[in-house]
Parts: C-alpha cells; sequence; structure tokens
C-alpha cells in the first residue's frame, strides 16, 4: 500500500532525481537507536517520499509547508491533480491522511537528530554510512553464523542445571530418581555399618592411609545431609485419604516424624573430638542409626522385582554374614583384650586376622563345635553369651529363609497337591490310563503357560477398578473388533470383560460340535483353532488364530436359532476367553438401547446365515434313511438336446405295443 502511494505521490509531486537520491544516501547514514516500528516508518518515507528531509537544506520546513497545503486541497477536490477521477473519496482521503503524518514523524525525528536530543555515535553522513555497513554486515555474519552452527551450539550450564532442578514433591512410590537415590543412601549406610567396627577393632586403618578414610567419610557424610535436607522433605505423604503436595506442609511432616529424629542423630558430627583424643573411628558410630532409609530401599526394590524372593533370600542371607562379622570383630576384640596368644582360646596373631576371627565366628554363633575350651572367667562368659545368641540369631534367621522359599513355593506346592488328588480320584473310580494321561497333561500345560490353575482366584482379591483396568489392558482391543458389539455402550464392554473365563483345551478337543445349543462366546486368547466341516466333518474350512471371536451369535439368538453349524476343534493348546450367554443377558438388562442394537444385528446376522445353507429342506424319517436321487449329468442333458423328452416318451410306446403283440402271439 505504502509503495502505491508513493507513486501517487510522486506523480502529483514530481522532482529531480539527483534530490532523491541525496535523499536515500542521506537517510541510509542515519542511525537505528529505535524501535523497529518506527526505523521502518522512517526509511520508507524518507526514501520513498519526495520531500527534501536533509537537514542541511534550509528550505526543508517551507517545502513540507506547502505540500500540506497541497494535500489539503486535495482533501477537497474529487479530481487528483493528474485529472484521473477519485474512486472513494474517503479512502483517498485517509491515505493522504496516513502519507502527512508518516512525513510529519519524520522530520521531527531528523530535527532532534540535528538537535543532538537523540545520541548518534556518527560523527559526518559518510563516517555514519561505513559504520552502518559495518554493522550489517556484522549483523548478516553473526545471523549466518547462528544458522549454521545452531544445531552445533551446546547449550549454556544454566539449562542443565534447570532440568536437573529437584522437583517441589517427589512420589516415593513411581519415581525412579528416588529410587535411585535410596539405592546411593543404602551404599553409603552399608559402609558404615560394615567398616566402622572393623576399623574401630582391627588394625587396618594407620596414619598412611588415614586420608583415604577421611575422604571416604566426607563424601557418606554428604550424602546424609543432601538427603536430609533435600530429599526427605520433599516426599508426598497421605494424610485424610488426600496427597499432600504443599511444600511447607511436606517440610513439617518430615521435621516432625522421627525418622528425621534418627536422621539428625546420625548427622551428629562427634568427629569433633578428633581434635582432643585423635583419629578414632568410634565418633562415627552414630551414622549406623539411618537405618530407616535402608529398609524403605529394601521394600521399594521388592515391590518392582518380578521375582521379588529371590532378593529376599540374598538379603536374609546378607543379615547372616552381617551378624558373623561384627560377631568377628567382638572375638578380635576380646582377644586383644585377653592378650593375643596368651591361651588357646583367642587369636594366636598367625595369618590374615579377619579371616581367622571371622572362621571362628563361624563355628562359635553357629555352634558346630571343636573350638578350644575358654580358660579364664572372661572367656567362659564369652563363649556363654556368644552359644546363647548364636542359638537365638541362627533359629530366626533360618526361619525367616524358610518362610522365603515357602512363599515362593506357595503356588507350586498348590497345584501339586491339586494334581495329586485329582489323579487319586481317577484311580480310585478306573479311569483309563488316555484320560488320566489327557488330565494330566492339562495340569502341566496349564502350569506352564499362565503358573496357576484359575487367574479369577488371584484377581478376586483385586477391587473392581484394578481388575477392570486388567481386564481393559488385556481384552478390550479384541472386544472392540467384534462386528456384534459395535456401537455399544462401552460400560457395557467394560462389564463384558469383567465377567470373561479363562479355558484351556488341548489338541484335539472339541470347543463346540455342530448342532449343540450355542451358550457361550469365545475369543482366542493364545493358540488356534480349526473349523471343520464337508460331507464327512473333516474338513478344514477356515483356522482361527489368537484375537479372533466365534460363536457371538449363540449370546442373542432365541428359539432354536441358536445351535452351532459347524464343529470347532483346537488345532494345539488353546487358551480361549468364554462369555457365556446367561450372565450377557443380565448385563444387557442395564443397557437397554444396547440391547435393541444388538438385537437388531443378531437378526441381520441371522439372514446372512441362512443364506448360505442348503436349499433342500432337512429329511425326517424314513427318508433320511433313503439316498437323495442324483442330479442328471450335464453331458447326458446335452446330448438329449431338446427333444430328448418327446424321444423318450415314444420309445417308451413303442416298447409297450411290442410286450403287447407278444403276449397276444403266445396266447
Amino acid at each position: 500500500m505504502l509503495k502505491s502511494l508513493t507513486m501517487k505521490f510522486n506523480k502529483v509531486n514530481p522532482i529531480t532525481g539527483n534530490n532523491e537520491n541525496e535523499e536515500c544516501t542521506h537517510q541510509s547514514s542515519q542511525p537505528q537507536p529505535f524501535t523497529k516500528q518506527v526505523n521502518k516508518i522512517s526509511k520508507k518515507d524518507s526514501c520513498d517520499l519526495p520531500a527534501n528531509s536533509d537537514p542541511q537544506h534550509p528550505t526543508e520546513s517551507t517545502t513540507a509547508m506547502s505540500e500540506q497545503k497541497e494535500m489539503g486541497i486535495r482533501k477537497e477536490s474529487p479530481i487528483s491533480p493528474l485529472g484521473v477521477p477519485v474512486i472513494n473519496e474517503n479512502a483517498d482521503a485517509t491515505l493522504h491522511n496516513i502519507v502527512t503524518k508518516m512525513r510529519q514523524r519524520t522530520a521531527l525525528y531528523k530535527e532532534k537528530l540535528k538537535e543532538g536530543e537523540i545520541s548518534s555515535p556518527e560523527a559526518s553522513p559518510h563516517a555514519g554510512r561505513n559504520s552502518t555497513q559495518e554493522s550489517n554486515s556484522n549483523l548478516k555474519a553473526e545471523h549466518y553464523y547462528g544458522i549454521l552452527c545452531w544445531q552445533f551450539q551446546k547449550k549454556p550450564l544454566t539449562e542443565y542445571l534447570k532440568r536437573m532442578r529437584l522437583p517441589r514433591s517427589i512420589d516415593s512410590h513411581t519415581d525412579q530418581f528416588y529410587l535411585l537415590w535410596l539405592l546411593l543412601v543404602t551404599i553409603a549406610y552399608n559402609w558404615n555399618c560394615w567398616l566402622i567396627p572393623l576399623r574401630v577393632v582391627f588394625p587396618y586403618q594407620t596414619p598412611d592411609n588415614t586420608c583415604y578414610w577421611l575422604i571416604i567419610d566426607i563424601v557418606c557424610d554428604i550424602i546424609y545431609l543432601c538427603d536430609m535436607l533435600l530429599i526427605q522433605p520433599r516426599l508426598k505423604f497421605i494424610r485424610g485419604g488426600q496427597i499432600i503436595e504443599d511444600s511447607n506442609e511436606l517440610k513439617r511432616h518430615y521435621r516432625s516424624s522421627t525418622k528425621f529424629q534418627l536422621d539428625v542423630a546420625s548427622i551428629i558430627p562427634f568427629e569433633v573430638f578428633y581434635l582432643f583424643f585423635g583419629y578414632n573411628t568410634m565418633f562415627r558410630t552414630n551414622r549406623m542409626l539411618k537405618y530407616t532409609s535402608f529398609f524403605e530401599f529394601n521394600h521399594h526394590l521388592e515391590s518392582i522385582m518380578n521375582k521379588a524372593y529371590i532378593y529376599r533370600v540374598i538379603r536374609t542371607t546378607g543379615y547372616l554374614l552381617f551378624i558373623l562379622h561384627v560377631n568377628a570383630c567382638v572375638y578380635y576384640w576380646a582377644s586383644n583384650y585377653e592378650g593375643i596368644g596368651t591361651t588357646k582360646w583367642v587369636y594366636n596373631g598367625e595369618g590374615n586376622k579377619y579371616l581367622r576371627c571371622y572362621y571362628w565366628a563361624v563355628r562359635s554363633l553357629i555352634t558346630i563345635g571343636g573350638l578350644p575350651e575358654p580358660q579364664t572367667l572372661f572367656e567362659i562368659v564369652f563363649q556363654l553369651l556368644n552359644f546363647f545368641s548364636g542359638v537365638f540369631v541362627f533359629s530366626s534367621l533360618i526361619g525367616q529363609m524358610r518362610d522365603v522359599i515357602g512363599a515362593a513355593t506357595a503356588n507350586q506346592n498348590n497345584f501339586r497337591v491339586c494334581m495329586d488328588h485329582t489323579i487319586a480320584y481317577m484311580n480310585t473310580y478306573s479311569i483309563p490310563q488316555s484320560v488320566q494321561s489327557r488330565v494330566r497333561t492339562w495340569f502341566e500345560y496349564t502350569w506352564y503357560s499362565q503358573r496357576m490353575l484359575d487367574e479369577s482366584d488371584l484377581l478376586e482379591n483385586l477391587p473392581t477398578t484394578m481388575r477392570l483396568a486388567l481386564a481393559i489392558d488385556m481384552n478390550f482391543s479384541i472386544i472392540s473388533k467384534v462386528d456384534l458389539f459395535k456401537g455399544c455402550d462401552t460400560q457395557m464392554i467394560y462389564d463384558m470383560l469383567l465377567t470373561l473365563k479363562s479355558a484351556i483345551y488341548l489338541p484335539g478337543d472339541f470347543v463346540c460340535k455342530k448342532g449343540e445349543i450355542g451358550k457361550e462366546m469365545y475369543i482366542i486368547k493364545q493358540g488356534e483353532v480349526q473349523v471343520l466341516g464337508g460331507p464327512d466333518g473333516a474338513q478344514v474350512l477356515v483356522t482361527l488364530k489368537a484375537g479372533a471371536v466365534f460363536g457371538e451369535i449363540s449370546l442373542l439368538a432365541t428359539r432354536g436359532g441358536n445351535r452351532r453349524t459347524a464343529n470347532v476343534v483346537a488345532h494345539g493348546f488353546a487358551n480361549l476367553l468364554t462369555l457365556n450367554k446367561k450372565t450377557f443377558h443380565e448385563i444387557l438388562v442395564n443397557y437397554p438401547d444396547s440391547e435393541k442394537l444388538l438385537m437388531k444385528k443378531a437378526r441381520v446376522l441371522l439372514k446372512q446365515k441362512d443364506q448360505h445353507k442348503e436349499a433342500t429342506p432337512p429329511r425326517k424319517g424314513f427318508a433320511f434313511l433313503v439316498s437323495s436321487k442324483q442330479e442328471m449329468p450335464k453331458m447326458f442333458k446335452a446330448l438329449l438336446g431338446g427333444r430328448g423328452k418327446a424321444d423318450l416318451a415314444r420309445l417308451l410306446r413303442l416298447k409297450r405295443e411290442q410286450t403287447v403283440q407278444v403276449m397276444r402271439q403266445s396266447e
């Protein structure tokens, strides 16, 4: 619009080309300290419009005034100075008004530049032109460099710090970061639990390696502090059935808990006594009070593992090894107290100190025997206490190990008991071995495929919401593809999913037989089934694989229309989901609209099924035993032609006449 307006205005007020070039050259040398909008307007106005806006020319103001007067005259006349008629007076007046205001604004900015009100780094037009060209070239270079190197440019450190910033609240049950953090805290806790007694009793901490022990201790203390100050005050908690996420509430809840008190006690810097008593690890014993994080880590890890009993066995074994470790440390302390090598009962100082003491702890705590007899009163009391504690600790750990293994194999034990009872029942009633073999095969495959005999027993312990979520993930994609259920209420389909039952068929088992009453719909969860037909009923018509559905018409068919039309046999082991007809009708009571839609679809499907049946009605009674008359071959029909019936009648008539003549002659 501005270009067309400029061309029109130039025709009205023609000027020489030299003035225009000088004006544009001067404008290109002006600074650009303004906003983009003002800069664009000033450039277009100063370069395109013909007014002499150079501050060096004294006739600028008079020219502008004369042009304003001319613009006022144009507003009054409906004919342009060139004699071209104006199509719209309002539009023409508006455009002229815009041009006038733009010229006035440009003149105002130039006057300010001339008076020095707006700072300009240029001293002369030539210098300004050079500096402007340099700045433009620098901007272009930076622009192209940014485009070429944008993909290779590294993000600043602040961006990574923002991403690493901790959230305001942490869900301790689902956040994987919190589980990894608990693993780090557990490592620091085990370092203190295992090595503090070792360093206190055994002479493994020397002045030469003190700096290394000190560095690791400082790292563990930093982990404890970060956990207490940054992680634990952000953990969500449940109060009154609601999940609390407010930062102040989370901090207040943590500070009022027993865990906070233990964390504070575990981080108290008793190491200041190093200055008075020397570097003694005994002052770090309070670090072992942070046991809550260790047990919390065990709980979260067990909840996400597929075979949690394996970790439970390893953890129980670790408890036993730790108790033996502490017993070895106590035995070395007792030997050092009595004097190493003074009696036969104490450690004699030969070989590896820790291994020899650990071996003695194993034999003493597990009461293996074969130990030297204690000599002094201290040794006798120590050995008695060690025996009593060993019996108690070892028996409790063995009982815990038995419970862990028993819980891991509980399902397998129930399966074995059920299978043994079934086999005993079949032997009592002298069931044929072929049937018994198939029953055993069913038990073994069921256990191998799903590790339980009936999935419904496990799901019954879950609430309805959880059972529905599992059923939707497993079977909703299959049910939604059934043509009979398309367009039905989604909630009705959800209710159907909750009533599905799992059934396993062995190779060659009949899922359904032709002519029997259909009372169930089948969904193939795993395996294949074959639909049989043909004259002898052994021809494979189609093979249905996992995800296929059959028998759905039987759910809604009435008045004898729900009979099976073909034999369906399991091809290999097949796991099918069944939907009972009675249960399905109980569900439809609550969904009348879906019931009407299903009835309409059922009638259409039944009509389509009837069209595929044979045209001849079924024979009953004695006629069923007589074979039907075969149709005349097509080749014989072709030989007879159109006169076949007439010629045959003539031949029969001649034959009859000949027979009559023969009888007369014989008479």
